[in-house]
């Protein structure tokens, strides 16, 4: 690629990389909202782990995850979550 290519290619890249971050600022602002449920906040909280980990990507790649990678992460979560509570209600 000649200068003029990388440069064009790094104002993309800022570009996304300011949309992502509005993107973040969005879901994170309504993270706590009344009203939608449960399955609502649990969407936006997946939504702004990807915004998360595409940020990650285009910082620095060879660290990034991929989808399934990702979701299988974040499914691992929920399931330690979800034994923690059941745990916590038992002894209750």
């Amino acid at each position: 690629m000649n200068p003029g290519e990388l440069k064009m290619v790094e104002a993309k890249r800022q570009e996304l990389l300011g949309q992502l971050k509005a993107a973040e600022s969005a879901l994170r602002s309504h993270l706590n909202a009344d009203g939608f449920g449960g399955n609502v906040i649990a969407h936006m909280e997946r939504a702004l782990a990807h915004i998360q980990e595409a940020a990650v990507a285009l910082n620095e790649a060879s660290r990034a995850r991929t989808v399934a990678q990702l979701v299988n992460d974040l499914v691992r979560v929920e399931q330690v979550l979800d034994d923690a509570r059941r745990g916590k209600t038992q002894r209750v």
